[in-house]
């Protein structure tokens, strides 16, 4: 029996496209960058040609494009790098209570050891409203962090409405886009955006690269002992692996659509399927398809997930396993209120274009199974 993977929210299987231009890379191409020897040069242009592809694909120029070590580096460097060096026009940072860990724990730091202050929006039926953001800004806010689609429940914020207000105000705004970059649309300067953060692991590119578009050079860099990255981010590219992301990333655009209706296809058959248990789902108006966050009463998640582990069948809580304990997820939390039985009831499933109709049928079948229905 082959094994079914449902937890493309935590990483998704490098793409083909992608392997064989880093194969490509690591066989051919073992400069460093920075070196002005032949070998050096050609990694050089190897690295400008992805830099140049990637800002084609997003919209915008390859002095904007830098590249990191992933999500978590793009948002403390963003957050940080920017805060730091505004600080003495204010102290005060905006962002939601369903942030990722690496944004809420980022601006904790900031908190704890330099004085910010945040306010944190909590969302009202399920979402976030520009709105909010709107009656948060103060004077001294010096920049608003959101992302733009939730990596537990799908939830879309209204990112182009808070791109719109703050073009009234001077706080800058990062949007931690790592959920949604590939699967829809995303040009950072249309939408108003200041500091995107992408990671490649999330739509069939390598673990342990990403990248953040910078509207400007005015944060701080974050690593320092080098001159890469226009001296925003010191250390050897990671060449091989920022080619294979760019690759992943430009197969996943040119099939966006095709994907996101596959997507929605297989959401549909599944949940008509599930028909005769008794589920809710966990999400606002404005979502993806590619995360489904769905409890069936009275069932615990922590045994749903073990079950469906043994069954072959690997999907998640959503919330970060600790030791193999389930936490309950903040998302959730934030959304229902840290006594709703959703906390102890609810798992993620999270799909991407590689996941079959076939697949799905198996889950419902599965949980039917197990649940009795």
């Amino acid at each position: 029996d082959s094994l079914i993977y449902l937890d493309n929210a935590a990483t998704t299987p490098m793409s083909a496209v992608a392997i064989s231009a880093m194969t490509k890379v690591m066989q051919e191409t073992h400069g460093n960058p920075s070196s002005i020897h032949g070998h050096g040069r050609q990694a050089g242009k190897l690295l400008r040609e992805a830099r140049q592809e990637l800002a084609q694909l997003l919209e915008t120029k390859p002095q904007h494009i830098f590249f990191t070590s992933g999500g978590t580096e793009g948002n403390n460097t963003a957050i940080i790098g920017y805060c730091l060096r505004h600080q003495e026009q204010g102290k005060h940072i905006i962002t939601t209570a369903i942030e990722h860990h690496a944004v809420l724990e980022t601006i904790d730091y900031l908190v704890q050891h330099f004085g910010f202050e945040v306010t944190i929006i909590q969302p009202k039926n399920q979402e976030i409203t520009a709105q909010q953001i709107q009656e948060a800004l103060r004077k001294d806010t010096i920049l608003v962090s959101t992302m733009f689609a939730n990596n537990e429940t799908g939830n879309l914020l209204p990112i182009a409405e808070i791109g719109q207000i703050l073009k009234q105000h001077p706080a800058a705004y990062h949007v931690d886009a790592v959920q949604a970059i590939g699967k829809i649309p995303i040009h950072p300067e249309e939408l108003g955006i200041d500091f995107l953060t992408a990671s490649a692991h999330k739509f069939h590119g390598p673990k342990g690269i990403g990248f953040l578009y910078a509207s400007s050079m005015d944060f701080d860099s974050y690593l320092h002992g080098g001159d890469q990255e226009q001296k925003k981010r010191a250390g050897t590219e990671n060449l091989a692996a920022i080619v294979g992301m760019v690759a992943a990333l430009k197969e996943d655009l040119e099939k966006q659509e095709e994907h996101f209706q596959h997507i929605q296809n297989l959401e549909t058959v599944f949940l008509a399927e599930l028909e005769g248990i008794q589920y809710y789902l966990n999400r606002g108006q404005h979502h993806l398809p590619y995360v489904l966050n769905i409890g069936f009463s009275s069932q615990k998640n922590d045994l749903l997930l073990l079950r469906l582990d043994l069954a072959g069948i690997s999907i998640s809580t959503g919330s970060a396993c600790t030791a193999g304990i389930v936490q309950s997820s903040h998302v959730l939390e934030a959304m229902y209120g840290a006594n709703s039985e959703r906390l102890k009831e609810s798992v993620r499933i999270s799909l991407s274009p590689e996941n079959t109709v076939e697949d799905l049928h198996t889950l419902a079948k599965t949980l039917k199974e197990i649940i009795g229905g």
